[in-house]
């Protein structure tokens, strides 16, 4: 039987129904709950928005996007953003999904942590960063109420959240620093590791081998 959250349903099909236990086999209550949640809210703001989105690619974005976090899909010589759009879009054409389905689902996950862009593409790509960015830095809350809050809070409560995810983020970074240039994911590394070297894009520039 279908869930419905805060007026939001969560398909009661095969394709989500597979892709909620790999997470669940790979992620911690976190990362779970997180997922869940970035369905939600996003979800919330794209009905707010007049979007019109596909739930199961919306679920398998939203649950999907962290997976390159986890130690069953992090890989250490790519951000970890591009490791969860590859496990998602391989799922989605094994699930019977057309490739632009799946790659747009492999670009809502490759770029949720790039401001603006998402929101300028498909809304299948945009619903994930909506999601993430109420999720996580509490953007635009106002267009989510206060009992839908609520609604998916007490489904998916998120405890101490801030300090924890910002704890999966580092963990699942660290071994992998390079990765995080040009990125907002430096920041993290750089909070939790005084000894973090961040590259300067400006020193890159002048350093690069081309002559004056």
């Amino acid at each position: 039987m279908a869930e419905n959250i805060a007026g939001i349903v969560v398909p009661d099909t095969p394709l989500v129904r597979e892709a909620t236990g790999l997470v669940l086999d790979a992620a911690d209550e976190t990362i779970f709950h997180h997922s869940r949640r970035v369905y939600l809210w996003g979800s919330l703001k794209a009905a707010a928005r007049g979007l019109e989105v596909d739930p199961e690619l919306a679920y398998v974005g939203g649950l999907f996007h962290d997976l390159g976090l986890t130690p069953a899909y992090a890989t250490k010589g790519r951000r970890f953003e591009l490791d969860g759009a590859e496990v998602a879009r391989t799922f989605l054409l094994d699930h019977g999904r057309t490739e632009q389905e799946a790659r747009d689902v492999w670009l809502a996950i490759a770029l949720h942590t790039t401001p603006e862009i998402p929101l300028r593409l498909a809304p299948e790509v945009a619903v994930v960063t909506l999601g993430v960015e109420t999720d996580v830095l509490g953007l635009d809350l106002t267009e989510i109420t206060e009992q839908q809050r609520a609604e998916v809070v007490a489904a998916h409560p998120r405890p101490d959240f801030k300090n924890r995810i910002l704890k999966a983020f580092y963990e699942g970074m660290a071994e992998r620093p390079d990765t995080t240039f040009g990125t907002m994911n430096d920041d993290v590394l750089a909070h939790f590791d005084p000894s973090f070297g961040r590259k300067d894009f400006v020193e890159v520039i002048r350093n690069s081998p081309w002559p004056e």
